[in-house]
This record gives C-alpha cells, sequence and structure tokens, in this order.
C-alpha cells in the first residue's frame, strides 16, 4: 500500500540540479560506506563522458524503456532534460528487504513519487551555493552546448524550488563539507528510533520493546 511498504533496509533519495556535484558526493559516500548500495536508475539519454552502462545508468532504448513502464517495473518515472529516467522495483525491493540501506541519484519529482510508496524514504536534496557557481561548474565539466547549459539553467530554478519539500538540504560549497552533511544525514538516519526497530527487531523484541 503507498506509504507503507515498510522494510529492514533505509531508503535515501538524492537530489539536486545537474551540476550540483549530487554523483560525485554519492560515489564518495559509497566508498566510505559499505553498507549502503546504489540503485542504478534506467535512462533513454545518451551516455555523456566517461559513462558505462550499467554503472552510473541503464541506458535503454524509448520502446524498451516503455515496455518496462507498461509491465510495472519501475517504482517510478520521470520526463526530464527531454529524456526518460525510471527507477527499478525488483532492485530495490530486494536490497531493502534483505536489510541492506539503498541509494537513489534521483530528480525530485521522482523522490516524491518514492516517498508516496516508502513513508519512511529519507529525501536529500543538494544545493548549489549561487547560481553563478552552478553556471561556471556546468561550464567547466565541458560536456553540454552553451544552448544546453542555459536550458539546465533554466530547469535548475524549477528544481530548486523544490527543496522544499525534502527532510533534509546540504548545500555543496565545499565537497568535503557536503560529504560529511551527507554521512552524517545517512547515520543519524539509521539511529532513530524507527529506524532501529525495523533494522534490529530481534534485539528490541529481546529487551520486550515490541
Amino acid at each position: 500500500m503507498p506509504g507503507d511498504m515498510e522494510t529492514p533496509g533505509n531508503l535515501f533519495c538524492v537530489a539536486a540540479p545537474s551540476g550540483t556535484g549530487k554523483s560525485s558526493l554519492v560515489q564518495a559516500l559509497l566508498q566510505l560506506d559499505s553498507h549502503l548500495a546504489v540503485s542504478i536508475s534506467h535512462t533513454t539519454r545518451e551516455p555523456r563522458g566517461q559513462e558505462q552502462d550499467g554503472r552510473e545508468y541503464w541506458f535503454v532504448s524509448g520502446a524498451e524503456f516503455q515496455a518496462m513502464r507498461d509491465g510495472g517495473e519501475f517504482f517510478e518515472w520521470a520526463l526530464v532534460h527531454g529524456n526518460l529516467y525510471g527507477t527499478s522495483r525488483r532492485a530495490i525491493e530486494a536490497r531493502l528487504q534483505g536489510g541492506e540501506d539503498v541509494v537513489l541519484e534521483i530528480d525530485w519529482q521522482g523522490a516524491l513519487q518514492i516517498k508516496q510508496l516508502f513513508s519512511h524514504a529519507v529525501l536529500i536534496f543538494i544545493l548549489p551555493p549561487s547560481w553563478t557557481e552552478l553556471q561556471q561548474r556546468l561550464h567547466r565539466r565541458g560536456e553540454d552546448r552553451p544552448d544546453v547549459i542555459a536550458q539546465r539553467m533554466a530547469n535548475a530554478r524549477v528544481e530548486v524550488a523544490q527543496a522544499r519539500h525534502f527532510d533534509f538540504v546540504i548545500i555543496n560549497a565545499l565537497f568535503e563539507t557536503a560529504l560529511f552533511d551527507l554521512k552524517t544525514v545517512v547515520h543519524s538516519q539509521r539511529l532513530k528510533y524507527a529506524a532501529q526497530l525495523r533494522n534490529r527487531s530481534q534485539v528490541f523484541a529481546a529487551l520486550d520493546l515490541v
């Protein structure tokens, strides 16, 4: 039932405008935290730079994506920057039921959809320190044409306005500080009473707390 899907594992959804450093932060977090697994989304967009199928995304055709969507294989899906993105239901359910913590790199639309399915999902929004810095990062990345960067900046203003709907907000001005903040959110969530009850139910039962 929507909002009632309780699992031993915790689910973290990280969203941010393009160029904010979301992927770099999540990758650094995964290297530091062996109890955290990333769920790779499916997308219809073309790979950028050094991206590889099955590492950053599963790159699929529009027809393949539509077949998966119609078959109910996605928890959520959204149209972002003209491309389709979706989160696999099977991969996430198995990991969460097995007690693994899962992190999703996702857009704000998908994060809010996930929250409807997992009431205990933790939504984290990464903000740039300023519009000027975000634009400079997009230029330094060297992956997009000027017109694409202009469109990403326009989209970013819409995306940033959604941060108010998230549980935590991290400002990525200095990477090391933002990574520390992200680690803190993950660790704090694991120590919440409800999370400990889901993940350590035997201990709670032995202490007559359930």
